[in-house]
């Protein structure tokens, strides 16, 4: 079974973002990638495992939040202005 690792365009194509949005997100740990570069001290050449995307588009995903009850009004008080 293999893995096919993405790299930071494929991401941003299967988005419809910019590379350097994906880049920005590796950059501030939103999204796990993986440097495979032979030189650590030259340019990065980032790789994303399925299962690092999955957990940011967890993240990420939208989660309506619960619906919040009303406040009732205070029986009794007599507000003056």
């Amino acid at each position: 079974m293999t893995t096919r690792y993405r790299t930071p365009p494929d991401v941003a194509e299967q988005y419809g973002v910019n590379a350097g949005k994906v880049l920005g997100w590796i950059r501030t740990g939103e999204l796990r990638a993986t440097n495979v570069a032979a030189n650590l001290l030259g340019r990065p050449r980032w790789r994303i495992s399925p299962a690092d995307l999955a957990v940011f588009e967890q993240r990420r995903s939208a989660i309506t939040p619960p619906k919040s009850r009303p406040r009732r009004k205070a029986v009794g008080v007599i507000e003056f202005f």
